[in-house]
């Protein structure tokens, strides 16, 4: 591998994902046998995600249950010069690695991948078209986008805030003090399962909520359990 391509880390939160983990990780194998590496990192599951996960990914971490606390012990063991931070739902477009590579010779210190959503209603296209167009306009990337960031800048920074909900929200904050986004407009693809379970309109009125309240100060903690009330009605 030529010195200026970087070895990527893709890291990989998980909390409950024995149904769709090994999907995920088989989708990731051209990475592995390219010479980059997959870690996964498991918040206390019950349901066997650890070992199913274990035979597709270079290591599996276990860790307290917490997206921002998971992320940051992955990347505590990676050995990437650039930190991929990938949803268990989300699957990256065939050519990210060749992105990831154009990504490290640019000026920029981090970025994201445009989004797609599963399924087949046009809402779901209406939704990604618009957290594609606002993550342009205001440079906040969020994890349904596949963020990633230069091993430098990262550890620069100090990670992830240690806080239960916004934290890609909060940590696009901070990154732009470094550089603006370097957008891929390959999309990655993520599951709509959460807003056909929850409902589309529900989803998209409780997420501009919770991302408004944030705005105006409110505690990451309160949203927390605003979100997790919501999230368990049926």
């Amino acid at each position: 591998m030529a010195s200026t391509y970087p070895v990527i880390s893709v890291i990989v939160p998980v909390w409950q994902e024995a149904e769709t983990i090994v999907e995920t990780l088989k989708a990731l194998d051209s990475f592995r046998q390219s010479g980059h590496e997959v870690i996964v990192v498991d918040g206390d599951s019950d349901d066997g995600t650890r070992e199913r996960a274990a035979g597709y990914c270079d290591r599996v971490l276990a860790g307290e249950r917490g997206r921002a606390v998971q992320m940051n012990m992955g990347a505590a063991s990676a050995r990437g010069d650039v930190l991929l931070f990938l949803h268990a739902d989300t699957q990256l477009p065939v050519g990210a690695a060749d992105r990831l590579g154009e990504f490290f010779q640019s000026s920029r210190h981090w970025g994201r991948f445009d989004v797609r959503l599963t399924g087949d209603r046009k809402l779901f296209r209406v939704i990604a078209w618009f957290m594609n167009q606002r993550s342009r306009l205001t440079g906040i990337a969020t994890g349904d986008q596949a963020m990633f960031v230069r091993r430098s800048t990262f550890d620069a920074l100090g990670g992830f805030a240690d806080i239960p909900l916004m934290e890609d929200v909060e940590f696009s904050g901070r990154l732009k003090l470094a550089s603006r986004p370097y957008c891929v407009s390959d999309p990655v693809v993520t599951d709509s399962r959460r807003w056909q379970r929850q409902g589309a309109w529900r989803t998209i009125l409780l997420m501009w909520q919770l991302r408004w309240r944030y705005w105006r100060g409110e505690s990451p903690d309160e949203l927390a359990k605003v979100y997790r009330s919501d999230v368990r009605k049926p």
